[in-house]
Order: structure tokens, then C-alpha cells, then sequence
């Protein structure tokens, strides 16, 4: 019984930890770009959108597809940092311990 009521100790540590993490999450931001730095995306550590920076050259009509590829792949940009920085907590949080396959964090 005394090795029960340890691993539930130790699960309530750990979910108040996930807790303080998921906190956290709200104060970092990761940027992104494309076009060698003519767009860079600021999301927060839940993949929010913070801020977009557009380099006015792209401001033309004309070239409204390359801008929309460019937001793109700003954002993929910045989302896999983020996943990278969440998942560099996670193993800090865990010990190194990783998941099973399919239990993710919520953003």
C-alpha cells in the first residue's frame, strides 16, 4: 500500500507540474519566417498567432499569392519551433521518460 500512495503523491506532482508548464506556454514566444525574413510569425507556446511582420515590398497586388505562401510557411515555421521548445519541457518535466504514442500535450 505504501508504494501506491507514493505513485499518487508522485502523479499529483507531476499533473501540478504539467499545470505550471501549460502556464508557462502562454509567456513564450517563437518566431518564424519565410523569404528570407520578409515575413516572421510570433506565436506563444500554444501555437497562438502573436504578431505578424510583412516587409512592405510585398504589399503588391500582384503578388498576393507569393505573400500567402510565404505567411504559410512562416507559420509552419514558427509551429515547429514551438512543438520543439514544448516537447524540450516535456522531457525536462518527465525525466527524459517520453510518451506513449498518442498521448499528446493540449495546446
Amino acid at each position: 500500500m505504501k508504494n501506491i500512495g507514493q505513485m499518487m503523491k508522485q502523479a499529483q506532482q507531476m499533473q501540478q507540474k504539467m499545470a505550471e508548464m501549460q502556464a508557462k506556454l502562454d509567456q513564450v514566444e517563437v518566431s518564424g519566417s519565410s523569404g528570407g525574413g520578409l515575413v516572421t510569425l510570433t506565436l506563444n507556446g500554444k501555437a497562438e498567432i502573436r504578431r505578424v511582420k510583412i516587409d512592405p515590398s510585398l504589399a503588391d497586388p500582384a503578388e498576393i499569392e507569393v505573400l500567402e505562401d510565404l505567411i504559410l510557411a512562416a507559420f509552419n515555421d514558427a509551429k515547429a519551433k514551438v512543438e520543439t521548445h514544448v516537447a524540450d519541457e516535456m522531457a525536462k518535466l518527465t525525466g527524459g521518460l517520453k510518451l506513449p504514442p498518442g498521448i499528446k500535450l493540449p495546446f
